[in-house]
């Protein structure tokens, strides 16, 4: 399991959940899980009081750890995703993965299921 830190677990889950249609196998205060219905492995968030997330790039280029998704249709998820409450940098690097960051900051990627 991959675990995200966050000041929030049941709301950041509720954001991954929705927008991946994964199911919460547990969700508190201090932790939640969702579950991939594929079969694969499950996301965790963690709560870490007074987190503070990563600039999604530093002035030099380099980037930080972050999930990427495949998605059927990049246009329609990503439309998906901010209707949730993430956001779009303007900093992009390519057309075919589209960076936005999740409403606790972090960044993570869709791309097309091709």
């Amino acid at each position: 399991m991959v675990t995200i830190d966050c000041a929030d677990p049941v709301a950041l889950a509720s954001f991954y959940g929705e927008l991946l249609g994964w199911e919460t196998r547990h969700a508190d205060d201090h932790f939640a899980i969702l579950d991939n219905p594929e079969g694969g492995s499950p996301l965790g968030f963690g709560r870490v009081t007074g987190y503070r997330p990563e600039p999604w790039t530093e002035p030099d280029g380099s980037k930080h750890f972050h999930l990427d998704f495949y998605v059927d249709d990049l246009d329609e998820a990503t439309a998906k995703a901010l209707a949730l409450g993430a956001t779009e940098p303007a900093y992009q690097h390519g057309r075919t993965l589209r960076v936005l960051i999740d409403p606790a900051g972090h960044p993570f990627g869709l791309a097309p299921l091709e």
